[in-house]
């Protein structure tokens, strides 16, 4: 597994793509234990950061989202994150 790239460099896409295949190979069985050891803490790895982009995205969602201010009138959150800002605890 060592030509697999730091889990926390690859995109959302990369990562779940990633680990669904550590988990078909995880399912199919007949591994060695080694193997199967590397392969469930790769697959812990990636599950992290497929987390982290998630909890990013919904942070952003939640920041956009228009709020209720006391009297029932929707205000708009000001804008506090950059555009191309890294998902939250991704490393």
């Amino acid at each position: 597994m060592a030509a697999n790239p730091k889990a926390d460099q690859l995109s959302y896409e990369e990562a779940r793509e990633e680990l669904l295949d550590v988990v078909r190979q995880l399912e199919s069985g007949g591994l060695p234990l080694e193997k199967s050891l590397a392969l469930w803490e790769r697959g812990e790895e990636l599950a992290r950061v497929c987390q982290g982009w998630l909890d990013g995205a919904r942070a952003r969602l939640a920041a956009r989202r228009p709020t209720q201010s006391p009297n029932g009138a929707d205000t708009e959150p000001e804008d506090t994150e950059p555009e191309d800002a890294e998902p939250a605890d991704a490393g």
